[in-house]
């Protein structure tokens, strides 16, 4: 066993049995697991593999086996919880082949396992699983039969245990660190990819006892009309007076993330991003205040939504996600959303990115919270840095 595991033995433990529950649940006698945050979440996996076929098998009884190229055998080996015999390495050769596929290697193992004639889960609305590797699957196992098991697994990490929520705290250092660091260092005439570079430092390096990882997303920070589109990245262009620059980033602690954003005005701000500021501040003191225990998803949407509706601001997409453990491209859990159609309801230790962006014809604002569900009260914000557009004359 690697001595640098993020949990406990216990925590993996209570996780595998909680997937357990739920292949029960759907009568599934394997389940597949390819999203690297599930794969992490379940074996404690951690390596940058995920551009080839990899995965998590989990079956009724006995420990998860990690499944993936040989070379990254070794990346497993040191650190998943598992004993070593749980780890299988496919050939070199299956590695973007034409004439044949992982999944073949893959097929012959859930055989030898005797999962062959079974329900087996797989997820099929995932990055890392392709329509291919579904259909050598399918070709591969005549006697098994297949069941949608997409979102099984990241719904079970909605809500974070102490040690997540801590993790999350750290990232949250990072991520303020990373804020104060561009809002000082943003000036007209300063290209936008020299800012790019000392925020990397600041979020690799990232605060005293805590170090960086690799977010799962990379910073977003489109200026004046361009700040109408929410993910563009940057460029060599330099800063400009007139413009407002919104900066989308995260810290990252041992994989989990605490998104954060603020918005810079370079010169005197227009009246009618003053208004929407102030719409989108009493917005999210609202929403902050319905992400109660209890209440549901929906309901901190359409507090937001009833702020912005006084301002005459609509704004159809959500307002925010579950967030917490990710690997790129994205930092989202893909599971609960801050809409009205959300009807969630709201548990101690759900952890969101609270996002009430405005994408305007000419120009775009975003101030942002990552926030914790707690037991009793309203929700907790994890940054601390004023909720305001920010002014450089």
């Amino acid at each position: 066993m690697t001595a640098n595991l993020p949990f406990t033995a216990q925590e993996y433990a209570d996780r595998l049995a909680r997937v357990r529950a739920e292949m029960a649940r759907g009568d599934l006698g394997a389940l597949f697991i390819t999203d690297p945050s599930n794969q992490h979440w379940i074996t404690g996996y951690d390596g940058w593999s995920f551009y080839v076929h990899q995965g998590v098998i989990v079956l009724p009884e006995g420990e998860p086996l990690w499944w993936g190229r040989m070379m990254d055998a070794q990346g497993a080996l040191r650190t998943v919880w598992m004993n070593p015999e749980q780890v299988h390495g496919y050939d070199e050769k299956y590695v973007q082949a034409t004439d044949m596929h992982p999944m073949q290697d893959l097929a012959k193992l859930l055989v030898r396992l005797g999962a062959g004639h079974g329900r087996i889960g797989v997820e099929l609305d995932n990055y890392y699983f392709s329509a291919r590797a579904m259909h050598v699957l399918n070709a591969s196992m005549p006697l098994a039969s297949w069941s949608d098991a997409t979102g099984v697994v990241n719904r079970l990490r909605a809500v974070k245990s102490e040690t997540e929520i801590s993790y999350m705290r750290k990232a949250a250092a990072i991520s303020e660190k990373m804020i104060d660091g561009l809002l000082e260092r943003v000036e007209p005439g300063v290209p936008k990819n020299e800012v790019v570079a000392e925020l990397y430092r600041d979020a690799i390096r990232g605060v005293e006892g805590t170090w960086g990882d690799y977010p799962a997303i990379v910073p977003m920070l489109p200026s004046g009309a361009d700040a109408a589109a929410p993910h563009l990245t940057w460029d060599g262009r330099p800063f400009a007076t007139g413009e407002a620059t919104f900066f989308e980033i995260s810290g990252c602690y041992r994989r989990y993330h605490a998104p954060f954003c603020r918005t810079l005005f370079l010169g005197t701000p227009p009246d009618d991003i003053l208004r929407a500021e102030a719409a989108v501040i009493e917005g999210l003191e609202a929403g902050l205040d319905a992400a109660r225990a209890g209440n549901r998803a929906c309901d901190i949407s359409m507090a937001l939504q009833k702020s912005l509706k006084k301002a005459g601001i609509e704004k159809d997409s959500r307002s925010g996600y579950s967030i917490g453990l990710s690997y790129p491209p994205d930092w989202g859990e893909r599971t609960i959303s801050l809409r009205r159609v959300d009807e969630t309801v709201l548990e101690p230790g759900m952890t969101f990115h609270f996002m009430p962006g405005l994408w305007m014809e000419n120009w775009g604002l975003e101030i942002t919270e990552s926030i914790l569900i707690k037991p009793d009260g309203p929700a907790e914000a994890f940054c601390d840095r004023p909720r305001k557009l920010f002014v450089k004359p």
